[in-house]
C-alpha cells in the first residue's frame, strides 16, 4: 500500500499517542522491551484497545478488550470503518488529497453495520463504536499488529484492512500517528531490508525492475534472474513434486516450527542434500546431511541489526565463538571460494556494510562512524548529511505529494478462518509466545525460568469441566492432521471454545503436528493462529 516493508513510526512516538490500538498481538510477553515504551504512553494518559481472541496479560491493560471471534479481523475492521464514515468522522480534506479509490471502499464497507459487525466478530456494538470513535477523532493515534494478524490464510487482507483505516482518519506520514507491525523475531526487520526476500533485493527494490537489478549486476559481475523466488511455503511444495531437491538453510528450525510439521518433516527428509548453517543442533540440523557451526551474531559477531522501528544499529562480539563456530560471513566466503569464485574474498562486516551503501539508497548515509557515534539510524537515510527518518510516508501531506500517487484504498472482504469448527473437532487451537522462551526453544529451552509456562493447553474451564477434565490433567489432542498428547492449563481469561498454547516446546508437545498449513496466497504465511482440534481424555489399558 505504501511501498516500504516496515512501521511507519518511532518507538519514542508511542509515547505521546493518545489512542493506541493493539490489534492480535501480546506485546507485553512478544515485545517486552517495545511494551515499556507502550506503558509510558498509558502513563502518559493514551487509551489502549486491545483486540484479540484471548484476554492476554497485555489485554489487562486496556481500557476496553474486545473479544473478536477467531479470524474476524477483516469484519472488525471494516464495521469501524463504515462506522467512521456514517458518523462523519473520517478525513475527508486528507482523503481527497492523498488517496485513491475512497468511494469504491465506501461502497465495499456499507454492509457493516454495527448490528451485522457483532454477530460476524461477536464484539458488542457499543465497544466497536466507541474504539471507531476514539482512533478517529484522536489527535495521535496508532494500529500495533503482529503474527495475530498475519498468520492466517487472509493475513495480507487483515494488515490491508489496518490500513485502510489511518488512510480513513489520517493517521498515517505525520509524529505520532502511525502503523506499526512489530516484528517477529530478532532482526527480523533487517533480514527483510538485506533482500532475504524472494522477489526483493536489499533496500526493497523489485528483482523484476531492470534498472535495480543492473546496478547489482555490475557491483557482483553475475546477472540476476528477474524472475521472483520462492518464498518458503512454495518452497515446500517444490520439494514436494521434486523441483527442489536441495536446501542450504541457515538460521532457521523449519523441522520444528513449519504448520503440520509431520508433512514438513518428511519433505526435509527426502532431500537428496541438506546443509544446516546454524548456532545449535536443531532438530533440522539433525536430518542434514551437513552441518556447519556458526557463531551467534548478537553475542559472537561484529555488523548490523535493524529494529521494528527501522532503527540500524552496530552490534560488536563480547565473546569468541567457540570451538569450530564461524562468522556466517566467513563460512560463505570460504564456501564461495571453494565452488570457484576467489573474486569474492574475504570481506569484513563492514567491507559488506559499505557495499549495501552503495547499492540500497535507503541505507547510503548511514557509516559505521555515523552509526557509532549517533546511537544507530532510521531509513530511509540517503545521504551523509540526512539525520534519518523517525517516521515514514510524510509526503502523504506534501502539496504534490511528492510527485507520488495518492495512497489506495484497499477493499477486502471478511472471511473467517479456512478450516472450520466440525462435530468432530468443536474446538479451536490458536498459538502464540510466552515472556521468557522463544521460537522453538533452541535457544531458550536450555534455561530454568520461574515464571515458564506454555506447554500445556489452555482451557477455559467450562469447556474442561463438560468433558470431565481436571486442571493439569494430560489429554489427547487431535487435529485433522494429527494427534499429541498434553496437560491443560484451566485458564479463566480465554474464552469458551478457543484453546491455545505456545510452540515453544516441540521436544514436550510437538504442537506443529497440529497445526494448518493453510496458507496465504499472497505472503506465503500459513495460518497458525486457527486449526480446528478435539480435546479427549485418556484411556490407558
Amino acid at each position: 500500500m505504501f511501498g516500504a516493508g516496515g512501521g511507519t513510526v518511532s518507538y519514542d512516538e508511542i509515547e505521546h499517542a493518545d489512542v493506541i490500538l493493539l490489534w492480535g498481538s501480546n506485546a507485553r510477553e512478544a515485545h517486552p522491551i517495545f511494551f515499556h515504551h507502550l506503558l509510558r504512553g498509558l502513563h502518559n494518559g493514551a487509551r489502549m484497545y486491545s483486540v484479540d481472541p484471548r484476554r492476554t496479560s497485555s489485554a489487562k491493560f486496556a481500557d476496553l478488550w474486545l473479544g473478536l471471534e477467531l479470524g474476524s479481523d477483516v469484519a472488525l475492521a471494516n464495521t469501524v470503518a463504515n462506522h467512521i464514515i456514517t458518523s462523519n468522522l473520517h478525513d475527508r480534506a486528507f482523503i481527497d488529497h492523498s488517496t485513491t479509490g475512497f468511494d469504491a471502499f465506501v461502497d465495499s464497507v456499507k454492509s457493516y453495520t454495527l448490528e451485522v459487525g457483532e454477530e460476524l466478530t461477536g464484539v458488542p456494538a457499543a465497544a466497536i463504536a466507541e474504539m471507531a470513535e476514539a482512533y478517529a477523532t484522536a489527535d495521535r493515534a496508532q494500529i500495533l499488529w503482529t503474527l495475530g494478524i498475519t498468520e492466517h490464510h487472509n493475513g495480507v487482507d487483515n494488515v490491508l484492512a489496518l490500513c485502510n483505516l489511518a488512510l480513513l482518519t489520517g493517521h498515517v506520514g505525520r509524529w505520532g500517528s502511525g502503523l506499526v507491525p512489530l516484528r517477529g523475531q530478532n532482526n527480523v526487520q533487517g533480514g527483510g531490508d538485506m533482500g532475504a526476500l524472494p522477489d526483493k533485493l536489499p533496500g526493497f527494490q523489485n528483482v523484476n525492475d531492470p534498472e535495480h537489478r543492473g546496478k547489482f549486476e555490475a557491483v557482483y559481475g553475475r546477472p540476476i534472474p528477474p524472475t521472483p523466488g520462492r518464498h518458503l511455503t512454495l518452497m515446500f511444495e517444490a520439494m514436494e513434486q521434486g523441483d527442489i531437491v536441495a536446501a542450504y538453510v541457515i538460521g532457521e528450525n523449519p523441522a520444528d516450527s513449519e504448520a503440520d510439521i509431520a508433512h514438513a518433516r518428511k519433505l526435509l527428509e527426502g532431500l537428496d542434500l541438506l546443509v544446516v548453517q546454524d548456532i545449535f543442533l536443531t532438530r533440522t540440523a539433525e536430518l542434514a546431511d551437513v552441518v556447519l557451526p556458526a557463531s551467534v551474531g548478537w553475542a559472537e559477531g561484529d555488523g548490523t541489526v535493524t529494529s521494528s522501528e527501522r532503527r540500524v544499529q552496530r552490534v560488536r562480539a563480547a565473546v569468541p565463538p567457540p570451538g569450530e563456530a564461524r562468522h556466517d560471513h566467513d563460512i560463505l566466503a570460504d564456501l564461495a571460494h571453494r565452488m570457484g569464485y576467489p573474486e569474492w574474498g574475504n570481506p569484513t562486516p563492514e567491507n559488506l556494510w559499505d557495499e549495501l551503501r552503495s547499492l540500497s539508497p535507503m541505507h547510503a548515509g548511514m557509516s559505521y562512524e555515523r552509526l557509532e557515534s549517533e546511537g544507530g539510524l532510521q531509513w530511509p537515510c540517503p545521504d551523509l548529511d540526512h539525520p534519518g527518518s523517525p517516521f515514514l510516508h510524510g509526503w502523504l501531506w506534501e502539496e504534490d505529494l511528492g510527485g507520488r500517487a495518492g495512497a489506495p484504498f484497499s477493499p477486502v472482504v471478511a472471511q473467517g478462518p479456512q478450516e472450520q469448527r466440525t462435530p468432530d473437532f468443536p474446538l479451536w487451537l490458536t498459538t502464540g509466545r510466552a515472556l521468557d522462551s522463544y521460537n522453538t526453544g533452541v535457544q531458550s529451552g536450555g534455561m530454568d525460568s520461574p515464571i515458564r509456562y506454555g506447554s500445556a493447553l489452555d482451557m477455559n474451564p467450562v469447556d474442561a469441566t463438560r468433558l470431565e477434565i481436571a486442571d493439569g490433567e494430560t489429554v489427547r489432542v487431535t487435529s485433522p492432521r494429527g494427534s499429541i498428547e498434553m496437560p491443560v492449563r484451566f485458564q479463566p481469561d480465554i474464552p469458551i471454545g478457543l484453546t491455545f498454547t505456545t510452540f515453544h516446546f516441540p521436544e514436550l508437545v510437538d504442537i506443529n503436528l497440529l497445526t494448518n498449513d493453510a496458507w496465504d496466497k499472497k505472503s506465503g504465511t500459513a495460518e497458525f493462529k486457527a486449526a480446528s482440534i478435539r480435546v479427549e481424555k485418556l484411556v490407558r489399558a
